[in-house]
């Protein structure tokens, strides 16, 4: 409860940090902002030119295969940059925070709001290609703020229970980059599990929250199935994103006043 209060508490502070973050990190670059873009489009041409064209990926819907890879592959940019850049975020602060009367406790949201600009630019991108489609509006698009607000909590959660194990056990961070570039295919992303895979399989790959996260947009756009269709799924996601966040928030309270102590 002490956490959650801090984020309430700071949340002006956490917006203010964040868009500052993200003006320092591309000031010295001639695009600037526009790399947070860029970046991401040019890689879902790479990805949409391998499985799309050159290995022919089916959706596994009636809708194209690059609606449903970008229904899949944007939420997925902005879980992988948050978890990988959160993960940091203690760790990369904690000599400058240490001395200060800060709530260290909110440097993960920190991370989830600066990535929401080039989040939402490519959600933009999406809903265009979905009017020039013809792709109809469901009564299905209105759970995507459940989705999103999903997808906010679980990558707190983890994030905060990342940030605070990376300070204590560095190769922590190294193993989560390994773990990040496996999940990318196991989660579905560029390619469909349940058309390419035997259903045992797909059901212990569906443990991984993350593929709730991306098939539940893709649910919402595309596939018009609803959140509540699958109650026991919908309560195992967030039962594990309340573990995360109490044993986050338990080593944090735990192990901040220390943390410089293990840089």
């Amino acid at each position: 409860m002490e956490v959650i209060k801090e984020q309430v508490k700071n949340l002006p502070m956490i917006f203010r940090i964040a868009r500052y973050e993200d003006k320092a990190t591309y000031q010295s670059h001639y695009l600037g902002l526009a790399w947070q873009i860029l970046n991401p489009l040019i890689q879902i041409a790479i990805y949409y030119f391998v499985f799309g064209f050159a290995m022919k990926a089916k959706s596994g819907s009636d809708a194209s295969y690059i609606e449903w890879m970008l229904a899949g592959i944007i939420p997925w940019f902005f879980i992988s940059a948050v978890i990988l850049q959160g993960a940091n975020s203690i760790y990369n602060k904690i000599s400058m925070v240490s001395k200060m009367n800060f709530p260290m406790s909110i440097l993960p949201n920190i991370t989830i709001v600066s990535n929401l600009t080039s989040y939402f630019t490519m959600m933009l991108i999406l809903l265009g290609l979905f009017a020039i489609n013809g792709t109809p509006i469901t009564i299905y698009w209105g759970q995507y703020l459940y989705y999103f607000v999903a997808m906010i909590a679980f990558l707190y959660s983890v994030t905060l229970f990342n940030a605070t194990i990376s300070v204590l056990v560095r190769d922590y961070y190294i193993m989560l980059q390994s773990v990040m570039r496996v999940l990318f295919y196991m989660s579905g992303i560029v390619w469909n599990l349940e058309t390419m895979l035997p259903q045992w399989l797909v059901d212990l790959l569906k443990l991984n929250p993350i593929y709730y996260v991306v098939n539940g947009f893709r649910e919402t756009f595309l596939m018009h199935k609803g959140f509540w269709e699958s109650p026991s799924y919908t309560m195992y996601f967030w039962l594990i994103t309340i573990v995360l966040l109490f044993v986050g928030a338990t080593l944090h309270m735990k192990f901040r006043e220390r943390f410089v102590d293990y840089l």
